[in-house]
């Protein structure tokens, strides 16, 4: 469950709520693809700006709808009282693993991070995904952080932000970080726009966000990875080159909510206020990527 392709969809909404038919859409789309896992509320499921009973319901129509394909449920909250409710919420959905970020309001000390997944790993009775994304969390991981949070009970494995570009800069980066973890600690590698480059390096994982909406070429990246055609795997990321392009302009959620509209997958808009999708010539630059990639 910890190694391959996790797709993290969108968490639609409307003025009511969550667009439960579009999300449970989106959902068996990616079950269908035959993702590896599906992740559901994680950042670009949008979990912060929804309430308890909002994500509980979406951690259950993920599960419901995943059919085989196991489901990592994201458990991020400011409180870790509401990280530990929303945790068994998750386990009570029937989610086969949690995805946990440091959500902070006041920065947060390293220690306090550590007490944050001593507290919720002592509660666990499924594994969890350290979340370490300091693009929204504004929390950076070191070495010894990673080391000392691998070491608690039901810690599974670890989203790092990304590997150096260079390959060989990769390969020593993800090596030495395998050298800290326990063997039984995966390590995902995340930014869409390196995946190809840190499962080539050694990486287990691809937390994506690009694969929530559009597995297929995801697909085609990790398979090429996992059977050691890392020219492959960059050839189809260098494909992409158009829509990393994209989320580096506008970032990743706008771009694959547009590209959801596009492809008629979504209404717009789906994002939670005050979240905005992109402005129609944004969109439309967007629909050009789609169109000139053949993305569906």
């Amino acid at each position: 469950m910890f190694t391959g392709l996790s797709a993290f969809p969108l968490t639609p909404v409307t003025d009511h709520g969550i667009d439960e038919e579009s999300f449970a859409g989106l959902v068996q789309r990616l079950a269908a693809a035959r993702v590896d896992s599906i992740t559901a509320l994680g950042s670009t499921g949008s979990y912060p700006y929804l309430d308890r009973a909002e994500r509980a319901r979406a951690a259950r129509l993920a599960v419901e709808h995943a059919a085989a394909t196991p489901v990592i449920v994201g458990i991020g909250a400011l409180r870790t009282r509401d990280v530990l409710e929303l945790a068994q919420d998750a386990q009570d959905a029937g989610a086969s693993g949690v995805l946990l970020a440091p959500v902070s309001y006041q920065a947060l000390t390293a220690d306090e991070v550590f007490g944050l997944y001593a507290d919720v790993t002592a509660e666990l009775s499924v594994p969890l995904v350290v979340y370490d994304n300091p693009g929204t969390t504004h929390f950076t991981f070191t070495d010894d952080l990673y080391t000392r949070i691998a070491e608690l009970p039901n810690v599974a494995s670890v989203k790092i932000p990304g590997v150096p570009a260079d390959p060989g800069a990769a390969a020593e980066r993800v090596s030495a970080l395998r050298a800290l973890l326990p063997a039984s600690v995966t390590i995902g590698v995340s930014g869409d726009p390196l995946a190809a480059t840190g499962l080539n390096a050694g990486c287990h994982a691809w937390y994506s966000v690009v694969a929530g909406t559009l597995p297929e070429p995801a697909l085609a990246i990790t398979r090429a990875a996992s059977t050691g055609d890392a020219t492959a795997a960059t050839a189809e990321s260098e494909r992409l080159q158009p829509l990393w392009e994209l989320f580096a302009r506008h970032g990743s959620l706008r771009v694959v909510s547009a590209i959801a509209e596009t492809l008629g997958l979504l209404g717009h808009p789906n994002l939670t206020r005050p979240l905005r999708g992109l402005p129609d010539h944004d969109r439309a630059a967007v629909t050009h990527v789609v169109q000139q990639l053949e993305l569906h």
